[in-house]
Parts: structure tokens; sequence; C-alpha cells
């Protein structure tokens, strides 16, 4: 994820530090000499990652924007000025809209705040910001929580008893609070002397900028590779007790399954999956880089010339049209796959599925899934011309089931004029006519509109007053009996009243009754 680097320029940055040796060293070295072994290590080890520069005292400046020119970032922190008091809620505004301009409001973003802790003074200062929270309009908000999901880190120029002789821990660490509690506070152990900030910015890399390096296997074969980005612990909600749920550094594929198949799949995560190359003595020489270019080629060269099976698995997946599933964890899977930046370049990505056995519900679950030899006949066809998925599921949906729905008057309107034609041409219609007449039955019970029933049984009485001399003799009791059913039902205290119950036709002795056939 893409990271903002805040470095705090005022002037009490430039107050002295007692350390051994003749050449004078101010709070701001010490963070420059931080950010310098921070940077280093980006770019051996994250050179993928996009990095900003920006600083700030009572105004912020974006010194460089984001780059993964570490070179130039370095470059920036030796041509720092120094300016005026603190204004920590100006750099935060700043630091939203750089992120915002550059990723939106959906891409991770780490922030790495680098300060004093001295918290400014008068309006502007944090303390002013900060008592001043409750009572803000929409208009001008603190700009904390971020708009964008984030982590704020707090790198202190000083230690932790200095801090606590005043307030600005507790300023510091309601900052933290206020960004949904995502961000810690680092502050240096012991006096202020360079061994102990490179103790305190290693902390902060062994925490979020430690490359994430698993083994991929498939069978027999394995592969050291790299994830980028770091995968973040998962908390499932369901659980009472919530615990981050993390991969393992054990990736296995588990199977092959078609692009199709898959299709396009809801994920958490997607990640780059690198190859990391060995050399014979056993030392990486991929996927870091080194310092100098012709040592850098020549790596590259070395590791060109080993076997690798993750590029192996990278071309057979572009070429073959599938996807690899691997297993994360238990119960917890993801795919990997090709995908094309462009027309001559792809990179094997791998996407994180939620934690559980059946997280793609037309898959079914994943566990139960098998090869195609173990199955009686081809489930692809002979000429691929069919698929085993989407698994039908054993539950029908509600959205797939034919049930009655009444938003408009004109809906009900329609089902009773249907029961009326159908009672007009009994006993040709009977079983059309009950069932029907049981379909509107049940919704009336559903949606507890007993009185619809009870005007249902009049009309029917009514249209039985209204035969013809010529009518069937059993059209009349067939209507008699539903009218007395929905009566029944209406009261809603017997057992004819249940849900569950159907009206059934009346048997009647008539020949050529609808009702004597069944």
């Amino acid at each position: 994820m893409p990271t903002v680097v805040v470095m705090d320029v005022s002037l009490s940055m430039t107050r002295p530090v007692a350390v051994e040796g003749s050449e004078e060293y101010q709070r701001k070295h010490l963070a420059v000499h931080g950010l310098t072994m921070l940077f280093e290590h980006m770019a051996t080890n994250y050179k993928l990652e996009f990095t900003a520069l920006v600083v700030f005292s009572s105004l912020w400046e974006l010194m460089v924007p984001f780059t993964r020119d570490y070179n130039t970032l370095q470059e920036a922190l030796s041509n720092m000025d120094d300016y005026d008091k603190t204004c920590l809620e100006s750099a935060l505004l700043g630091v939203c809209n750089i992120v915002q301009q550059e990723w939106g409001a959906a891409i991770p973003c780490q922030v790495v705040l680098v300060t004093d802790g001295c918290l400014g003074i008068g309006r502007g200062s944090l303390r002013h910001s900060l008592a001043t929270h409750a009572q803000r309009g929409d208009s001008n908000r603190f700009p904390l929580p971020f708009p964008f999901p984030s982590k704020l880190y707090v790198m202190c120029m000083a230690n932790l008893e200095e801090l606590q002789s005043t307030d600005s821990l507790d300023c510091l660490e309601r900052l933290i609070d206020l960004n949904n509690g995502e961000g810690q506070i680092f502050t240096i152990d012991g006096p202020l002397c360079l061994k102990n900030v490179q103790s305190m910015f290693g902390k902060l890399i062994d925490l979020a900028y430690t490359p994430f390096h698993a083994v991929l296997k498939c069978g027999h074969l394995t592969s050291d590779v790299q994830v980028f980005p770091r995968p973040e612990p998962f908390i499932i909600d369901e659980e009472i007790d919530p615990i981050p749920k993390a991969i393992n550094t054990d990736l296995e594929i588990v199977g092959f399954v078609d692009i199709a198949d898959i299709s396009s799949p809801p994920v958490l995560s997607r990640h780059l999956v690198l190859p990391i190359a060995l050399n014979r003595e056993g030392d990486e020489v991929g996927p870091g880089i080194t310092d100098d270019t012709e040592d850098e080629n020549s790596a590259n060269q070395i590791a060109g010339k080993i076997p690798n099976f993750c590029v192996l698995l990278h071309g057979s997946l572009k070429v073959e049209g599938m996807v690899a599933v691997v297993q994360l964890g238990p119960e917890w899977y993801g795919m990997l796959y090709s995908q094309a930046d462009s027309k001559k370049k792809s990179n094997l990505m791998m996407s994180l599925f939620e934690p559980g056995p059946e997280p793609l519900p037309w898959l079914g679950k994943m566990a139960q899934l098998g090869p195609i030899s173990d199955a009686k006949e081809n489930p692809y066809g002979e000429d691929d011309n069919k698929s085993p998925f989407p698994l039908q599921p054993k539950n029908k949906r509600s959205y797939a089931q034919n049930v009655t729905v009444w938003i408009k008057p004109s809906g009900l309107q329609t089902d009773v004029q249907k029961i009326l034609r159908n009672a007009r041409k009994l006993p040709e219609k009977t079983q059309t006519f009950y069932k029907e007449l049981n379909r509107l039955r049940k919704a009336a019970l559903a949606f507890g509109f007993l009185e619809l029933l009870k005007g249902v049984a009049d009309m029917l009485e009514r249209e039985c007053t209204l035969l013809p001399d010529s009518a069937h003799p059993d059209a009349a009791f067939q209507l008699s009996h539903a009218a007395q059913q929905l009566k029944v039902a209406s009261t809603g205290a017997s057992e004819y009243a249940a849900y569950e119950h159907n009206i059934a036709p009346l048997q009647t002795d008539f020949p050529g009754s609808t009702a004597e056939r069944m």
C-alpha cells in the first residue's frame, strides 16, 4: 500500500541533542537518519511501493510526490529548510488531499508522521484542534479519521519520559483513537542518539514493512516467493471473540479450475506473487535491488538461468486459461492467476477469498472438489462443450419461487378476477380454480389479510346464486364448499385455518364432474 511520510520541520526540531563526538546534532538530523534507514530498506525490499514526502510547520508542502525512486526521496531529506511553529492539523489535511487526488478513497495507505512531540502553541496547535473537535461541523471537520483506509504511525524524536512530562503523549494517543485505533506511537528508548533512533525505526520496519516471504507448493514442486503487498490479517465479524486470521507461509496449490468456471469472484485483496531466486550458496538474488547496476544485472542473469516453478506456473496458467486454487490456511482459500498489464507484460497474481469452507457458492465446498479422473464420465464433455458449474443450490431461493406479491391494488384485483373466471367455468376448471384459490388463501394468511378471505367467500356465494339454469349442478356445490372453507379460515380459530392446509375439491357423485375424476 502507498506510504506518505510527514516530516516536522518546525523550529522545535532544531533543538540540539547531546551526542558523543565533536559533531553537533539536532532532532531533525536524527529524524533524517531514521528516514534514510527506512528508505534504504524499502528500496531493497519494497521497491514496488509508492512513497511521498510531505514537510510541515504552520503550513505544509509536498516535497516529493508519490514515486518509486528512493534516491529522490533521500535527496529531498537533505534539502529541507527550517520554518516556524507546529500545526499538525494542516499537515493531516494535506495528507487527505494528496492521497485522495492520487489514489481515491478506497486504496489503503500508511502515514508515517515524524515529529518531536511538540504540539504547537495557540490557535492551530494540536491541543486547540482536539479541544474544538466536538464543536465542529462538516465544513471544517478534523481530518481524522482519514477518508480512506489507513494506519497512522507516529515516530517521536523524544523518549517516553520527556513526552510524559507534558500532555503530548495523551494528545498523540488521541490521534490514534480518532483514526479508529489504526496505528501506533513509537518513542526512543533511552537517550537520544543515532543507535536508539535506528532501533525505533527498526520496530516500525518489523511491524509494517517486513516483506512477506512464503513457499509456493504444488506436489513435489516448490518455489520461494514474495507476496506483495503484505497480506493483512482478516478478522471474522461473526465470531463472538474475533481473532485476526493470518495466512500461512506455506501456500499449497490444491487444484486447477477453468477461468470461465470461477468467473469473477468476490475477494478480500489482491497481491503480486514474485519469485525469489536463490544462487548456489543459498543467498537471495531477487526480487530486491543492489546498489551497483552491474551487480544487479549479473544477479538477474544468474536468476534467469535457474529453473523456477513460479515462472512455470505463471506461463501455464496464462496459456491454458486456468486459475490455481491455493490453500491459505484451515478452511481458507485463494486463487493464483495471470493478469496482463499490457499486451506484452503480465504478472502472477493471488486473490484471497473470504475464510470459510464454501467461499464461492457456485463451486460448492472446496474440500469436496476433486480431479476429473475421479468422475465416472468427463463432466466437461468429450468436446469440452459443457461445464459442471455452477452447482444448483439445494434450497430454492426466495427470489426463484412464484411468490404472491401485492404491491399495487391492481395485482390483488387480478388474482381475485382469475378465481372468478375459473369459478364460472366449473366443473371443467375445477383443478385450476382450487390451485388459484389456495394460492390466494396462503398469501392472505401470511399477510394477516383475513378480511380478504371473507370478502372472496362472499363473492363466491354471490356467483353461486347467479349461476344459469344450464350450469352443471357440481358448480354450485363446489362454490358453496369453497366459500365455507374460506369463511372458516378467516376466523383463524380452526385447524382448517392453518397455513399448511389446502382446500380440496368437494367429492360429488355427479357423472362427468372433475371432482369425481380427481
